[in-house]
């Protein structure tokens, strides 16, 4: 739903998330603001591409967790379209699980949902100036994996779907309860079930959860 700006030089901001009194609670952090303005927003990632496509928009705000498509898909999507569009993924989880994913994918930054108003906005300006926003404890996170020689995790094989389904049964979630929050069927996340444990070497689910403790994807 499109929304009235302030003025010329304020910087149009998009937010796409399936829950409505987060779009809300991100608006008004905003609209607090003299140079932000919302000038739309998007309850899948479908619409989140239609208004990248419009040209109204300085920074989309990404839920890694939309009905449609995951966050990490319609930003790879937008991203070939739009290399230059700025992309802020917002997610309910730890910056270790998602945000070094979705910033090989293009992503401007990642920001937890409870971050402080003040680092939105921050994070918001930086992007909208072509700069990356990134955290102390995610440049922490980036500083450690450098110099280092090793194998790349078996984790990070995995599709974004792939991946997804592996932190949600690490987390205790079963085939049907991860179907019915990603709004698919049973088949579909019992095939990505399936495709994690060949890929992972694994055989059961209590393999898969002792490694994501292990490797700190779930806490």
């Amino acid at each position: 739903m499109p929304t009235t700006k302030k003025n010329s030089a304020a910087i149009k901001v998009v937010i796409a998330d399936d829950h409505a009194i987060v779009r809300e609670g991100l608006k008004q952090i905003c609209v607090s603001t003299r140079d932000i303005v919302v000038v739309g927003n998007a309850d899948n990632g479908l619409e989140a591409i239609k208004f990248c496509r419009l040209g109204n928009c300085d920074v989309l705000l990404l839920d890694i967790v939309l009905p449609d498509r995951s966050g990490i898909e319609i930003l790879k999507q937008i991203k070939k379209e739009m290399p230059k569009m700025p992309i802020l993924m917002l997610s309910i989880h730890r910056e270790d699980q998602y945000a070094i994913r979705a910033l090989k994918a293009g992503a401007a930054g990642f920001l937890n949902k409870q971050a402080a108003p003040a680092e939105l906005i921050n994070a918001i300006r930086q992007a909208a100036t072509g700069r990356k926003y990134i955290s102390p404890s995610l440049a922490q996170e980036l500083a450690n994996q450098i110099g280092f020689d090793h194998e790349t995790p078996a984790h990070e094989t995995l599709s974004d779907r792939e991946y997804q389904t592996l932190v949600m049964i690490a987390s205790g979630k079963t085939v049907s309860d991860i179907a019915a929050e990603l709004l698919l069927s049973v088949k579909t996340i019992s095939m990505y079930r399936s495709r994690v444990l060949v890929k992972m070497k694994m055989r059961h689910n209590a393999e898969l959860t002792h490694y994501a403790l292990k490797n700190h994807l779930v806490e």
